[in-house]
């Protein structure tokens, strides 16, 4: 049987290519909103951020994606991001990948 390809994304802040498992994608709305895509299905404009504390932190200190939208992000956003990254770090620490 022949293997399965493996679908790359590029992380917005370090511009390398990582598996799509371990990227979190971001994606804007048609109203503007900002908001965390754990599905990767949400309709808008999307943009992958690596499963990384010290990504999502270079991420908030260079308003990574106050850049790629064109909309001013809040710093709480930045947070949550931070928060949900630290999370799925423990995940996978705890049950491994999957």
């Amino acid at each position: 049987m022949k293997p399965r390809k493996i679908p790359m994304r590029k992380d917005i802040v370090t511009g390398e290519m990582f598996p799509k498992k371990e990227l979190v994608r971001v994606v804007r709305d048609k109203e503007g909103h900002v908001n965390l895509d754990p599905t990767s299905k949400a309709n808008g404009r999307g943009a992958y951020i690596g499963l990384n504390r010290d990504i999502a932190a270079e991420a908030k200190k260079q308003r990574i994606f106050d850049k790629a939208f064109d909309v001013k992000i809040p710093d709480e956003f930045y947070d949550e991001l931070i928060a949900y990254i630290d999370h799925q770090q423990a995940r996978r620490e705890l049950f491994g990948d999957k």
